[in-house]
């Protein structure tokens, strides 16, 4: 079942302001305990990106769209 636009808009909030800081100290765990000092700087360079991305594409039906106004809702209540 799709989501609506609210219910998708709440869990956006709840993954910006729960999610993240709890994936950046996972991720931040998981990497300083790595040996990444050992590898050439490009390699480093990729893995912290791809940490830094790895977020973003399971989530991205929830942020699709949420920036738009309504589409559910009656023309007068959006701000037209």
């Amino acid at each position: 079942m799709a989501l609506s636009y609210k219910a998708r808009r709440r869990w956006a909030l709840v993954v910006l302001l729960i999610g993240m800081p709890l994936y950046l100290i996972v991720a931040w765990g998981i990497l300083s305990r790595l040996s990444l000092w050992q590898l050439p700087t490009a390699v480093e360079f990729i893995i912290y990106v791809v940490a830094g991305l790895a977020w973003v594409f399971p989530l991205k039906p929830i942020f699709k769209g949420i920036g738009q106004a309504d589409p559910e809702a009656p023309p007068e209540e959006q701000g037209f």
